[in-house]
């Protein structure tokens, strides 16, 4: 089979080649890449040290001086404070596409697979409580944020009572004094912290493709950061409440729209726009109401325009720099969302899962961890919702699936939607009805994949969780079959799941069966266990037919686009400079031939000016350069379309298997597909300790073992307190602790 594919694998390389983000010419040497990454560490300190040291009084001194500067400079005190506190994140992110362009992945991941080690990210120091399982590196973030709140707000509040006494004023105003200087702070440091929130949720930000951090990884992160913003500005709100009533001014307070100075109504109406957001996106309503918390987030476009009206442009300017990211990532995502996707077929398995195979372009890149969105217009035309790709990239070049386990309403409608197509179809092979129109977002994954980083992998699913498992094993056969660099050597698979018919999911591998050249190389060891039923079923074994329904979408050769999430490295940086130059120069025109000669000084309009210039930058340079971007794209679409609609008839068909009395490397193993494999057992569930302590005596003495886990938190929990547990015993002696393997603790869990 690989000897067959690899004339058209060679072709289609050497055609990618030429449409590949990375430049043809070798790399840079190791020098530049020194370079750059001591420009962006410099940076990044530099402005990290800037937030931290702000509320002093040598860093204030310094910050007045530097403001004072561009005071009567085209864009006056709101450039000031955008150069400090917004303009370093753009700077890194200019630089980091320089550096992903020249440095691309494949590099990246031959260095990791070089220097394996003890590592903080994958070390689990907290598996139980309000975070869930938290990292020794995402343990020393949230203990550097509570620092720096703290800090900030114990100075601010010392400097705030020594201010106070220096005046001799009533107690009753002295009170009133105290909450108003407080609230402000409350406010400043509340700004600061969402200079944070929004690069968590820059989907497809070059920002976190270059510190190799997934969106699905990120987004518990915002998580994280809106808890503590919206504390913040609520504290800052209650603040001004309390001390407005105290005054017997609450209602005239809050309705006021000051021409200079703050205007108190936007903040209100930010306020609550967010506190909307911050109620419904707590755990037990999000769970179940999630259409209340997807629609009500919403409201994020009121908070942000109110309170750009609330505070004026050069205060806004403080969190701008992470706004505008996230609004480049919007509307490459909306640009890239318009588009209809061909679906290529659909099934419906008999264990409650829907298989949806989608058609793709041979340039658009992904990892077998991978995540996409998917919009079905039937369904709900605002409803995106996340899947984690099925397939490997080495299944197909012009095909990606991905399995729903049906589960909530949207799924029950999609699942109906397909079985009634396979009804109808059934009496009259020329009805077409039903049909799925579908949108696709992504895919967004890790830059490089990591799961191949480990000679030694365990891989723990519950239900569904298996579906990424399935595209890393058939990403790991494929690649020892075509002779590709592939480090794992040692893989155990352990599987939970409630009823034995879930167990049909592994037919969803597209290389069921291994050859004898795969089996010398690679141990795979699948344990599955059936927590609901005490013994097997009478048709333990028979697997019943899928309902596949092809061509649910009338083809028309649309395929998923590749703007955002994986893109071309050199069309997304000219989107990046092209928005950020006409942000500036938008600005700088507004400022000169509006703002100056009719002399413009209300805050909130200058607030709003600000938004609007940064609207436009996005929109018209940015917008031109995305639709020269899908221009290019679309004409390399046209070159493979022939490729694409042979693909089409049979996303199969790429991987086939190889014809009776071929090669004798690619001949298949008699019973030795992945069902073959499986040993499962009933009614128990899987023993962490018993399992990790054998596979680490398989594994060897000082072996570094990669754990990836993708399913409930409570699965998520027990599985990284066994590897913190084995990694704190590390070197104990002999006997159960004297293990010297290292176990990498990685979850791929999606939880919006």
């Amino acid at each position: 089979m690989a000897h067959e594919r690899e004339p058209l694998l060679q072709r289609h390389a050497a055609g990618a080649k030429g449409s590949s983000s990375a430049p043809a010419a070798a790399p840079p040497p190791s020098l530049a890449r020194t370079v750059l990454k001591f420009l962006m560490w410099a940076v990044f300190l530099t402005w990290a040290a800037g937030i931290f040291l702000y509320p002093t009084k040598p860093a204030q001194a310094v910050f007045k001086k530097w403001v004072g500067l561009t005071r009567d400079s085209t864009f006056g005190i709101a450039g000031g404070i955008f150069l400090t506190f917004s303009a370093p994140i753009l700077i890194i992110a200019l630089l980091a596409y320089v550096y992903i362009s020249f440095f691309p992945s494949d590099h990246m991941e031959k260095r990791k697979l070089r220097s394996l080690s003890f590592r903080l990210w994958t070390f689990p120091v907290l598996v139980d409580g309000p975070f869930g399982v938290v990292s020794a590196v995402e343990f020393i973030g949230i203990v550097l944020f509570i620092v720096y709140v703290v800090y900030s707000m114990t100075y601010y509040a010392l400097e705030s009572v020594s201010l106070v006494s220096k005046f001799h004023i009533p107690s009753k105003t002295d009170s009133e004094l105290m909450l108003h200087v407080i609230g402000l702070r409350f406010g400043s440091v509340g700004l600061f912290c969402m200079l944070f929130l929004f690069l968590p949720v820059a989907r497809g930000s070059v920002l976190l493709r270059l510190i190799d951090i997934p969106f699905e990884h990120a987004t518990r992160y915002h998580v994280w950061l809106g808890h503590l913003t919206m504390a913040l500005f609520t504290l800052h709100g209650l603040c001004y409440v309390i001390e407005w009533s105290m005054q017997g001014l609450l209602l005239k307070e809050m309705l006021g729209w000051k021409e200079v100075g703050i205007a108190n109504l936007p903040g209100v109406i930010s306020l609550a726009a967010g506190l909307l957001m911050w109620v419904t996106s707590l755990h037990p309503v999000r769970k179940r109401f999630f259409e209340l918390f997807f629609y009500t987030h919403q409201l994020y476009v009121i908070f942000i325009v109110f309170l750009a009206l609330h505070v004026g442009d050069f205060i806004f300017s403080i969190s701008a720099g992470a706004v505008f990211l996230f609004m480049l990532d919007r509307f490459l995502r909306f640009w890239q969302s318009r588009a209809k996707v061909d679906i290529i077929s659909a099934a419906c398995r008999p264990c409650g899962t829907v298989e949806l195979v989608f058609s793709k372009p041979a340039s658009l890149r992904y990892n077998a961890l991978s995540f996409i969105f998917i919009q079905v217009r039937e369904l709900s035309f605002l409803q995106w919702h996340p899947f984690s790709v099925s397939s490997s990239p080495m299944d197909g070049r012009y095909h990606m699936s991905v399995l729903i386990k049906v589960l909530g309403t949207w799924t029950e409608k999609l699942r109906s939607i397909i079985t009634d197509v396979q009804e109808q179809n059934r009496g009259d092979s020329e009805l077409q009805c039903g049909r799925i129109t579908a949108c696709v977002e992504g895919p967004y994954g890790h830059e490089s994949p990591y799961h191949l980083m480990y000679e030694n992998l365990i891989l723990v699913a519950g239900g569904i969780g298996i579906s990424p498992f399935l595209a890393i094993l058939s990403d790991i056969i494929h690649r020892i079959e075509e002779g590709k660099q592939c480090m794992p050597k040692n893989v155990l698979v352990l599987w939970s799941v409630k009823k034995s018919k879930e167990l049909s999911l592994l037919s969803a591998v597209d290389a069921q069966t291994i050859s004898s050249s795969v089996s010398d190389k690679l141990r795979l060891d699948i344990q599955a266990f059936v927590t609901q039923e005490s013994q097997a079923p009478l048709e333990d074994g028979i697997v019943g037919d899928d309902q596949k329904v092809p061509g649910m979408f009338v083809k028309n050769g649309t395929t998923m686009s590749g703007l955002v999430g994986t893109g071309d490295n050199f069309w997304a940086a000219m989107y990046f400079l092209a928005s950020t130059l006409g942000f500036l120069l938008a600005y700088a025109l507004v400022q000169v031939y509006y703002v100056k000669p009719h002399n413009v000084m209300a805050w909130w309009y200058l607030g709003l000016l600000f938004m609007l210039c940064m609207v436009a930058g996005v929109a018209l340079p940015g917008g031109l350069v995305v639709l020269l971007w899908h221009l290019s794209e679309k004409r390399r679409l046209e070159d493979e379309k022939w490729d694409a609609a042979a693909a089409s008839q049979s996303p199969r068909a790429e991987q086939a298997p190889p014809a009776a009395g071929g090669d004798d490397d690619a001949a298949a193993v008699p019973g030795a597909g992945l069902a073959a494999l499986r040993t499962t057992r009933y009614g128990c569930r899987p023993d962490f300790e018993a399992e990790f302590a054998a596979f680490a005596e398989r594994a060897g003495d000082a072996a570094d073992v990669g754990v990836l886990v993708c399913g409930p938190q409570g699965l998520q929990t027990s599985v990284a307190r066994e590897c913190r547990a084995r990694n704190l015993r590390r070197g104990g002696g002999a006997g159960k602790s004297g293990s010297r393997a290292v176990f990498h603790f990685n979850s791929h869990s999606f939880d919006l």
